[in-house]
């Protein structure tokens, strides 16, 4: 059996065959605009062409996976209430436009049509049914690393989030 046999039975399980043209006409594409910014800076003798393409990947990447664990690492899964399995943790205006105002990741979930633009009102419109949220990415930290490290021993293990006590209306 070929290397590229295997390979066409892994792509097989989640490519269907009427896709697969498509697909590779896709990945042309990607790989001539790659070559064509790669030789713009050759040609350039300049890093900038690559600023635009290929490199924000590299320089962006690591930011994406800080914010993106704040969301639902150490939390339990499968959950219809999602103020039990997301984070809302606050971040600076910059932050914030970086990661598109999804720091505001309850809300997120629960009102799933809200633009990012309306999540920071809409979270002051809700907060008090909300459990706490964070005060910054190393409060979040604070707890999601010894949650992870405790989930490597104990799976089933997560963070019990509280929520707020709710007023009974009689």
């Amino acid at each position: 059996m070929r290397p590229s046999d295997r390979l066409q039975d892994a792509v097989d399980e989640y490519l269907p065959v009427s896709e697969s043209r498509k697909a590779i006409l896709v990945a042309r594409i990607y790989v001539l605009i790659f070559a064509i910014f790669i030789g713009w800076a050759i040609a350039a003798r300049s890093i900038l062409p690559l600023m635009f393409v290929g490199l924000p990947t590299f320089y962006g990447s690591w930011l994406m996976v800080v914010f993106g664990l704040t969301q639902h690492a150490g939390l339990a899964e499968d959950l219809l209430d999602h103020r039990l399995n997301s984070r809302t943790v606050y971040m600076n205006p910059l932050l914030r436009f970086l990661y598109w105002n999804m720091n505001y990741h309850i809300e997120h979930h629960i009102f799933p049509t809200v633009p990012y633009h309306a999540l920071a009102a809409l979270h002051e419109e809700v907060k008090a049914e909300m459990p706490r949220p964070y005060r910054g990415l190393w409060d979040a930290y604070r707890e999601i690393i010894p949650a992870l490290l405790r989930q490597v021993r104990d799976p089933a293990w997560h963070v019990k989030r509280e929520l707020p006590v709710q007023e009974q209306i009689a």
